[in-house]
């Protein structure tokens, strides 16, 4: 079976947008490098999310930047710094016979035979974004670094975890997307992009037919999720009150479902309705992890939402236009 490009996958699972994937690839013609680097370098999604989606992609464990930060020498010296550039491998940390190391590409399979063969460990592979890998080669073996990963991982680490303003010109920027819509499907990805500033997970749940099912989501798992309507829920809450709920995911049979998706009760949460036509079609669910609150207002997600819902009516008409 085939594998999907990484760029066409971050698109199907709501990280970006078919437009940003365009710019990248323009973007990689021009000044060559990996698609994940164009990417970065674009400004629309952070190392951290780019390193936890590469890691879901490529299914192996991902080395963070905190694994990096003050490798002993020791373990530097596991692997010489010839090997190092060759196969772009960081050893981070070794215990016993076994040697970790982050690399660009951790399914090289004859890349890991030959350092374990020279190292004499086994090596357990982990992915690294090439920011982070030039920055560690340079840091640790005197490699020196190209000047864009340089002044990309400048940027990430400047801004940290500051979040855009609700502002007028993110609003803007939102409309323009949502006014340009050709499927509902590209709505929803619209939709689950633009809240990647304001919460950490976002997923839109389909309602249809007296059962509530999974549609897109970013960080959740929402593959054949289904609840029915009249179960007592945080979505039946949300339906029959036609308003949004923001706080904690109470713990109750009917939310047991989506419990489990989320591995465990964020302690604040928020469900937004998204009405067609004054049907609720969809329902928006953020939070930004189990352990941690929402930190902007429900009024901007709101937007967002008010967005949608008219860019679903765009689909909706458009579609009756081609039909005459």
């Amino acid at each position: 079976m085939a594998v999907m490009k990484l760029g066409e996958a971050m698109v199907k699972n709501s990280l970006i947008t078919r437009d940003q994937l365009k710019q990248a690839l323009e973007r990689q013609v021009i000044f060559g490098g990996r698609i994940g680097t164009n990417i970065l370098e674009l400004g629309v999604i952070t190392e951290g999310d780019m390193l936890s989606f590469l890691s879901s992609y490529l299914k192996v464990p991902a080395a963070k930047p905190s694994d990096l930060n003050d490798i002993d020498a020791e373990v530097i010296a596991s692997i010489s710094r010839e090997l190092a550039e060759k196969y772009k491998g960081m050893p981070f940390r070794k215990d016993r016979n076994r040697l970790h190391v982050a690399m660009l590409d951790p399914r090289e399979i004859a890349s890991i035979d030959e350092m374990r063969f020279l190292t004499g460990s086994d090596i357990i592979p982990y992915i690294i974004t090439d920011l982070r890998m030039y920055y560690c080669l340079e840091k640790y073996y005197g490699i020196k670094r190209d000047l864009r990963y340089i002044s990309v991982l400048g940027k990430e680490e400047a801004a940290g975890e500051k979040r855009p303003d609700d502002d007028n010109e993110q609003l803007l920027k939102a409309k323009e997307q949502f006014a340009g819509v050709r499927d509902r499907e590209e709505v929803i990805g619209i939709l689950l992009n633009e809240t990647k500033p304001l919460a950490s997970r976002a997923s839109v749940f389909l309602v249809k037919g007296g059962v509530i099912s999974g549609w897109k989501s970013r960080n959740i798992p929402v593959d054949q999720f289904e609840v029915p309507v009249d179960d007592l829920s945080i979505f039946s809450e949300v339906l029959n009150r036609k308003a949004y709920y923001r706080g904690p995911l109470l713990k109750m049979p009917g939310n047991e479902p989506l419990i489990g998706r989320l591995g465990g009760l964020p302690q604040d949460c928020c469900m937004i309705p998204i009405h067609v036509r004054d049907k609720i079609v969809g329902l928006l669910y953020v939070d930004n992890g189990n352990n941690a609150v929402l930190d902007a207002g429900v009024s901007h997600i709101n937007s967002l939402v008010a967005m949608a819902a008219i860019s679903f009516e765009i689909v909706i008409l458009r579609r009756k236009l081609f039909d005459l």
